[in-house]
């Protein structure tokens, strides 16, 4: 399974490191990304925010987050992490990650093909 955690409330501008750890297998194995569902929406609507590849760690980011969201993994402790700066409003949400086969990119969004497994989720509010 996964786990998520590191959400909360930050002021706008603010940072947030979110981690996302696995149980039962190695997230090494599998290409991971993080996924934004914005209040009000389902399950469908979730949007890829950041990703990466099993292989060779490529990233993919979403247009709306690229130079202040980074994605990267630590093996050592079977996680991954989303590491958010200068937060802004419109991030607020559930941040959920997923784990699957592959990345691509379905602008302005990356995308995990073949979702194995999603967590369940932390929310994370941007607000003053």
């Amino acid at each position: 399974q996964l786990v998520e955690s590191g959400g909360g409330l930050v002021q706008p501008g603010g940072f947030l490191r979110l981690s996302c750890a696995g149980s039962g297998f190695s997230l090494d194995d599998y290409a991971i990304g993080w996924f934004h569902q914005a209040p009000g929406t389902v399950r469908e609507d979730r949007e890829g925010v950041a990703c990466i590849s099993s292989s060779d760690d490529r990233t993919l980011y979403g247009e709306s987050v690229k130079g202040r969201f980074t994605i990267f993994r630590d093996n050592a402790n079977n996680t991954v992490y989303l590491q958010m700066n200068n937060l802004k409003p419109e991030d607020t949400g559930v941040y959920y990650c997923a784990a699957g086969e592959r990345i691509t990119t379905v602008q302005p969004m990356c995308v995990i093909v073949a979702v194995h497994y999603w967590g369940q989720g932390s929310q994370v509010t941007v607000s003053s």
